[in-house]
């Protein structure tokens, strides 16, 4: 296969992957609440937890757009998604570890290391609009992080951001097709 039609097969398979951001923005949310009403402990629970879920969520919620949520198994592009991981599991290491310092700090840098990550997905679906929201996420990181607002800001701020970006990949994937 072709680059191109690597992507396209990435992008049909997981709506371009819109739904993973969408289901991601319900984590974001979710944990900026429980950050508001709750203890930051319970928040970054309620976000560690969240996070393992997003991938099943994503695939099931690709599955209601008549997606089948599952790429050719002969695509290199999956294992690049799949190494990608790993950013997301240092990060979260990095950020729980500054957590015991700062606690305000864990969702600006968690914003700024899923935006690195985003940048990636450039690549895997083909969709610069990846570029802009792991961009926006990460000046949103430093932003929170400069600013010091509250604990929960930076978890609404990614809500927000990728309940945005989650509904615009998916219609311009859905265009494309």
């Amino acid at each position: 296969m072709k680059f191109k039609e690597l992507q396209k097969d990435m992008c049909v398979a997981y709506v371009g992957g819109g739904t993973g951001v969408l289901v991601s923005s319900i984590i974001w949310f979710v944990s900026g609440i429980v950050g508001t009403y709750s203890t930051e402990e319970i928040s970054v629970l309620t976000f560690f937890i969240g996070g393992m879920l997003i991938y099943p969520l994503g695939i099931f919620s690709a599955k209601l757009f008549h997606r089948i949520g599952k790429h050719q198994k002969n695509n290199p592009l999956a294992f690049l998604a799949f190494e990608s991981t790993a950013i997301l599991f240092i990060g979260l290491f990095m950020a729980y570890s500054i957590f015991h310092i700062e606690k305000k700090w864990f969702f600006p840098v968690m914003l700024m290391i899923i935006g690195a990550r985003y940048l990636i997905f450039q690549s895997i679906y083909g969709m610069k609009i990846y570029w802009i929201l792991g961009l926006l996420l990460t000046v949103s990181g430093m932003f929170c992080l400069i600013s010091y607002q509250a604990f929960h800001v930076g978890a609404i701020i990614g809500g927000i951001v990728e309940i945005i970006f989650g509904v615009l990949i998916i219609q311009l994937e859905r265009k494309s097709n």
